[in-house]
Parts: structure tokens; sequence; C-alpha cells
């Protein structure tokens, strides 16, 4: 493919993510390999320069695009050399017509500013969420050593406060190598290992992950209780959640088992678990702010509505998770955002309602103090953004 086929390319592309972003559709990454995988024709350079104009033009972009070619535009805009090549040539894209819309460069939305503003980023902070995130590591202490894996992965180094974490080479072949494949490591960023250790479990204990998904954080927690105890994973999402167990056994993790819950019926199905667990890890549905490093078009789909339903959701999880810890026990508050509303202000809102229940203190070496818990963001930790809190039962 010549020059002005690939930005044609990453044009059509655009054109169909900033549609599946209006709609709720499919994520980037998702149309994009659905697009290659229909276009064998395209070789791998193709595939990269394609894929790099389409992420530079979603990082750029504050605001969701009218078209894909709008959105090209305000890139070329910025990259003279990408101007020339709208030539009408076959398969490129027509000659640029003076007056074409363009579509306007910015960091957010401007409703999502305001409200990371108010929540204490500024725009450095905010810049920071569309920069690229580096390449995680968990290693398995179940089945190995960190220094063993560290010295197999070229490039890699330990993570300040992490004992089993590592920084890969973005472009290490995690996935290809024999210890993923024997369950050694996972790929997991620093920021969902710092808030994992957050719980503080220990052997022997019984813990709840309320919100599993596809287990990552339970396999941290597995890790971290020394396979000792016992970890009942529970979701509505069952795709998600089949994934669970075979991880766990790839993991060599034994004291895991998983619950399929139905929407809305969370609190019978988990009524033989009332006051039993030593720790209730809810790693809530959320924004995903703090993950815009490698979904960047995701704050195009975000919208008031759908944040005010989120903190509704988290705010139900947490209550019903508190019913879950027993007398003493701690109940951990996690969300993938860094906005108030759904970290500080929602634990906050919880202990409001729930006299009694305290804070406890969190030294990670990592992260910044806000309300009740702890705030990671990418521009001060060099992780994806988290929040967490964890609060005793009295």
């Amino acid at each position: 493919m010549n020059p002005a086929a690939r930005i044609q390319a990453a044009i059509d592309l655009l054109d169909k993510i900033t549609a599946a972003a209006r709609d709720q559709g499919g994520s980037a990454d998702t149309i994009i390999a659905k697009w290659f995988a229909e276009r064998r024709y395209a070789g791998s350079k193709d595939r990269r320069a394609i894929r790099e104009l389409v992420y530079d033009a979603i990082r750029m972009l504050g605001e969701r695009p009218e078209t894909g070619r709008a959105a090209m535009l305000a890139l070329a805009g910025r990259r003279p050399e990408l101007a020339e090549w709208f030539d009408g040539s076959p398969y490129g894209p027509a000659p640029i017509a003076p007056g074409e819309p363009i579509a306007e460069a910015g960091v957010l939305p401007r409703w999502l500013a305001e409200a990371f503003a108010a929540s204490g980023l500024d725009s450095d902070e905010q810049e920071a969420l569309l920069e690229r995130a580096p390449l995680d590591i968990r290693v398995n202490t179940l089945k190995a050593d960190p220094a063993v894996i560290q010295a197999e992965i070229s490039g890699s180094v330990p993570l300040p406060c992490l004992p089993a974490g590592l920084r890969a080479p973005s472009d290490a072949p995690i996935e290809q190598l024999p210890s993923y494949k024997d369950g050694k490591l996972e790929v997991q960023d620093a920021g969902s290992q710092f808030v994992s250790l957050a719980a503080g479990v220990e052997r022997g204990q019984h813990v709840i992950d309320l919100c599993a998904g596809g287990g990552g954080k339970t396999l941290a927690l597995a890790a971290a209780m020394a396979n000792h105890g016992s970890i009942l994973a529970c979701d509505i999402d069952r795709p998600r959640l089949s994934r669970l167990m075979p991880r766990a056994e790839r993991a060599g993790v034994s004291i895991a088992e998983t619950r399929l819950l139905n929407p809305n019926q969370e609190r019978a199905m988990l009524a033989d678990q009332t006051g039993r667990a030593d720790v209730v890890l809810v790693d809530a549905p959320c924004s995903g702010t703090g993950t815009w490093r490698r979904n960047p078009e995701a704050r195009w789909r975000l919208n008031p509505q759908r944040l005010d339903r989120y903190v509704a959701t988290q705010a139900a999880l947490l209550d019903i998770a508190a019913d879950l810890v027993r007398p003493g026990g701690v109940l951990v508050h996690v969300v993938c955002s860094l906005l108030d509303a759904e970290g500080a202000g929602q634990a906050q809102a919880f202990l409001d309602r729930n006299p009694g229940w305290t804070v406890e203190p969190l030294a990670l070496g990592a992260g910044t103090p806000r309300g009740p818990g702890v705030r990671f963001t990418p521009l001060r930790d060099s992780t994806d953004g988290f929040f967490v809190a964890r609060m005793r039962r009295p």
C-alpha cells in the first residue's frame, strides 16, 4: 500500500471507531483487528503504519470528531507531510477542499476536563492520559522467582515497591514466552498490582473478589496468600468469568472458585456468604478514565449520564459487599478511574452511610493520598489511573 492508501484506510477505520464510540459499539482494537482480518493483502508494515495513524489521530482529539476525514485532516495539520497525500489518487483520499471541516485538537471533552480539574487533576495530569502505556509484568510467585523471569526477558527491570513486578520493553513478545504459557507470569499494569497489594490478604483467609471479571486480581490475591485459604470470585459477566478458572489452573492456583451472579440478584445469591469474608475486594465497574492510555477512544464514549450510572452501581455494590465482611474484616474499594465521584467521593459516601467503619492507612510506596484512600496517576506514578481505599468493619 502506498502512503495515500494508508491514509484512506486510516480514515475508513476512524469512521468506524467514531461511530462505535457514539453508539457504544466495539473497541478500537477490536474494530482494527477485524478490518485487517478482512484485508489480508495489507502487510505488516502497512498494518503498523495504519494503526499508528489511527491512534495518533485519536490521541490528539478531545472531542469525538464528526468524521474520520475530519480527524485525519487535524493530524495532517500537525504533520504537513500527510497533507501531500490527499491527492485524489486511486485508493487515496480526495484533495483537501477550502473550508473543509477539520476536527479540533484537544485532550478531553470539555465537560470531562472540568470534572478532572474538580478532582484535582491539572492539564499535565490530563495530557499524561494520552501517552503510550508501558508493558508491566506480574511474576507468579507460586511458580517462579522474579529474578529468574527478569533474566529471561531482555531489557526488563524491577518495578519499585512491587516485589513481583517487572517492566518490560514495549515490544517484548511476552505471550510467546514459555514462562507465560507455563503460568509463571501475567501481563498486569503496575497500578493494578499496587491495588491488589492494598487488599492486604494473608494466608488462610477467606476472600471474596466481588467483581472478578477475567480474574487478574484474583490470581494476584492467590499468590499473595501463597495459595492457602479460599477465594470466591464473582461476576455477572459469564464470558469474562469463564476465563478465570483456565487461567487459575495455568497459574497453579487451587484456592479460587467462581460464582456467576444474576444482575440485581447479587445479595440473594451471596446470602450464604453474609458476614464470612476476611476481605472483600470490590473492583467496581467504572468509567475507566485511568486506562485511557490503552483505550484513548474511550473518552469519546463517556457522558455525564453514563458516569452517574457507574457511580450508582458502585454504591450499590459497596453496600452489598459490606454485608459480606465479617466483624473486624476489611472492604477494599477499587476503581480504575481518576474522578473523585468514583474514587475518593464514593469511598467517603460509603463511610458516611456506615458509621463505625474506619479507614485503614495504606503504605504502598507509591500513589498520593486522596480522601479516604490513595490515587495512582500516569503522570505521578507511571501506572494506569486507580483509586483504592481499605475500610475496616467494626
